[in-house]
């Protein structure tokens, strides 16, 4: 890894941190010598902290629901100091038609990637302002840059969210904080099998690891980058959705996201 200026006795908060990118993305903070507040909607919430506070800094626990403001603020009244890193990387998917689907879960997925999200990032973003200093990382997707037949929902907040990013960073220029978009593909989580997707050509797919995720993104923050890709082939599909009409892309996605897709 580069050198980076110490971030020892820093403290990091990571959302969605119980396994997969969140889970690394706070290990790698742990191993530079953060302390953390790690929050998640899954019990598995405590073992990641177990293995975390290995690293010798302190880990406190949030388990909560960040679809909601209540949610948010009870994660942030365990905030007792200045938050230095923010890594908002809770989000759900959701599988299937939009027409099959229970506009209950609909509605969580969009509460939980956009407006938990930006609620949490302005209450931090705020904080930080006033110390003039601070890093924040938004997972976004490469999702955000392509329809997501049979994952309209999903795609379309992963749209906003990659849009949000660079338009705060923007905001924040020159103010001592920076903002830093992680746009990963499918990566190796329990994300498409809480998506109801292992039927699909995508859930079955041979996918990103998500340690080397992680790392990725991590070091564009640590470098203060607007965003970054990971992956060559990620890179390829963002470069290609950027010359393909939203029409073709919107058909390509539905090979892999269809469900039965992986049959065929």
């Amino acid at each position: 890894m580069a050198t980076h200026p110490s971030l020892s006795g820093s403290l990091a908060v990571v959302t969605g941190a119980s396994s997969g990118i969140g889970f690394h993305l706070a290990d790698l903070c742990a191993e530079r010598g953060c302390d953390l507040v790690i929050a998640a909607d899954m019990p598995e919430l405590e073992n990641a902290a177990t293995q975390l506070r290995r690293h010798g800094g302190s880990v406190e626990t949030v388990l909560v629901d960040l679809a909601t403001r209540d949610g948010v603020d009870q994660l942030l009244n365990t905030v007792d100091r200045p938050v230095d890193l923010l890594l908002a990387n809770a989000g759900h998917g959701l599988g299937h038609a939009f027409l099959d689907q229970d506009f209950d879960e609909v509605e969580h997925v969009i509460e939980t990637n956009i407006t938990g999200t930006v609620y949490l990032v302005q209450k931090v973003a705020r904080e930080m302002l006033a110390k003039r200093s601070g890093r924040i990382l938004l997972t976004g997707s490469i999702a955000g840059l392509m329809p997501g037949t049979y994952h309209a929902v999903y795609n379309g907040t992963k749209a906003f969210i990659d849009s949000f990013s660079y338009a705060l960073r923007a905001e924040l220029k020159d103010t001592g904080i920076t903002v830093t978009c992680l746009m990963p593909g499918a990566t190796e989580t329990d994300f498409f099998e809480r998506a109801d997707m292992l039927d699909t050509k995508v859930g079955q797919s041979k996918k990103d690891d998500p340690a080397e995720v992680a790392k990725i993104g991590f070091e564009a923050l640590l470098r203060g980058e607007a965003d970054v890709v990971t992956g060559w082939q990620n890179k390829l599909r963002a470069a290609i959705a950027a010359i393909t009409p939203s029409t073709v892309l919107a058909e390509m996605h539905r090979g892999e996201a269809e469900p039965g897709s992986a049959r065929k």
